[in-house]
């Protein structure tokens, strides 16, 4: 049936951002037929936010996204995907093993009926893993790091977690009692890629459709930190989810984005994984095995005397001037890490690409570079004192990779300027180093 229409066409593309597609186009009868809808977004996602980028300059006469922060988001969404070099996403697998097991009936995958059930029952699933997401302190743990931007532009949508990826299939398989994996595959990818677009300030309203879809103009509250914003509004694709459920909340006040307590920083090890640590932290002290656990299983703001989902008491006041995290940094190191952050995306994607032929110790070590060139970057940018003996280890590494074949130049014909340009920036850190060395030792004498 797919088959009439080719899945990886320029408009189909388009189209699945927007869930633009139809039931004919989109039904497939193995789940090996369905398109790798997220992964052929690519140029849309990069195409969106340039858009974006100058649409916004023209209409506000400033940047909407800094180099420090989209850099960050679109990181984050690197991260969030190295676990797939190595398995099938948890979602998926988990899914096809309770429908291969226990499923009760078989609905027909070349029904339109079936597509648009599945439609529904996907997004209401989301609804409820976005929810649980907010009101579990170990579930927040890792959904917060796709609101620790101060930001709200298309990048922000890119900033996903490494960790909810391993929960969030639980919620999903009641589906698989009846619903044909080929299509929840297609679905699950749909309504994520409907959620890149209406990340944006720069569409404000639209009218009759914001009754029932989930737009822009919703989901900007559902990233603000003022007290009305706050849990509120998670649906996916359709916002009837919360008006059902008492969950929404129209636009106001000027939103106020990030996460209630801003953690000012773009290490992204530490914005994916610092809240972990603050759990452990905070159950530490509490006495009883009930409340240690209640720290990870009720809300994020409980505490020991407060209801399920504690309370907003201790919130700081949002003024409505808050000045979003954006440190001072030279014109010349912005050039620098946007270089090699365009250096390790391009070995991203080649890894990606040639997974099936690497032996998994080359997997583990490629995605080893990866996380620390990122790590790294993070450094430079927030001018950590670290920086220099962290980059300078790292290019080392880069130099090896490149003269190892294991690293190559995104244009073949640059591959010298590319091999000269590392090995200047190798030069320069170790420089760096040595200096600041020196200085340390000075400061002993």
């Amino acid at each position: 049936m797919a088959a009439a229409v080719a899945s990886g066409s320029f408009s189909a593309g388009l189209r699945a951002m927007f869930f633009m597609v139809t039931p004919n186009e989109s039904s497939f009868r193995e789940v090996e037929e369905v398109p790798q809808y997220v992964q052929q977004a690519t140029p849309f996602f990069v195409g969106l936010m340039l858009l974006e980028l100058v649409v916004g300059a023209l209409m506000t006469g400033s940047h909407v996204v800094t180099l420090s922060d989209g850099l960050t988001s679109i990181s984050a969404g690197m991260i969030s995907r190295l676990p797939l070099l190595v398995m099938r996403g948890c979602e998926l697998s988990a899914y096809i093993y309770v429908w291969d097991h226990f499923r009760l009936l078989e609905l027909p995958w070349d029904s339109a009926w079936t597509w648009w059930l599945t439609f529904l029952g996907v997004d209401f699933c989301y609804y409820w893993v976005h929810r649980f997401a907010h009101e579990v302190a170990i579930l927040w743990a890792a959904h917060q790091v796709h609101h620790s931007s101060e930001y709200y532009n298309l990048t922000t949508a890119l900033r996903q977690s490494l960790t909810q990826q391993f929960t969030s299939w639980i919620f999903y398989l009641p589906m698989a009692l009846a619903v044909p994996p080929s299509i929840f595959a297609v679905h699950i990818q749909l309504n994520l890629l409907y959620q890149f677009w209406i990340h944006t300030e720069l569409i404000r309203d639209l009218g009759p459709l914001e009754w029932v879809f989930n737009t822009p103009k919703h989901h900007r509250v559902h990233h603000g930190r003022n007290l009305y914003c706050i849990d509120k509004n998670y649906g996916g694709i359709l916002i009837i989810w919360d008006r059902l459920f008492g969950t929404f909340a129209a636009e106001s006040d000027k939103v106020i984005y990030g996460l209630v307590f801003p953690i000012k920083t773009f290490e992204i090890l530490y914005v994916q994984l610092h809240y972990y640590v603050y759990l452990w932290k905070k159950s530490r002290p509490y006495k009883t095995v009930s409340d240690k656990v209640s720290t990870f299983i009720k809300g994020p703001s409980w505490k020991p005397g407060k209801p399920r989902l504690g309370d907003h008491v201790d919130n700081p006041k949002v003024t409505g001037n808050e000045v979003p995290h954006d440190p001072n940094w030279s014109l010349s190191f912005q050039v620098y890490v946007a270089v090699h952050f365009l250096l390790v995306l391009w070995t991203y994607h080649e890894l990606f690409e040639s997974k099936m032929v690497l032996s998994q110790l080359t997997i583990l070590g490629m995605t080893s570079y990866v996380l620390l060139t990122l790590t790294s970057l993070g450094f430079i940018i927030e001018q950590r004192p670290l920086s220099a003996f962290l980059e300078t280890v790292r290019c080392v590494i880069m130099v090896t990779l490149l003269q190892c074949n294991y690293l190559r130049s995104p244009i073949p014909s640059l591959s010298v300027p590319t091999e000269a340009f590392v090995s200047l920036s190798l030069l320069y850190w170790a420089l760096q180093s040595f200096s600041q060395l020196v200085s340390i030792k000075k400061k002993d004498d």
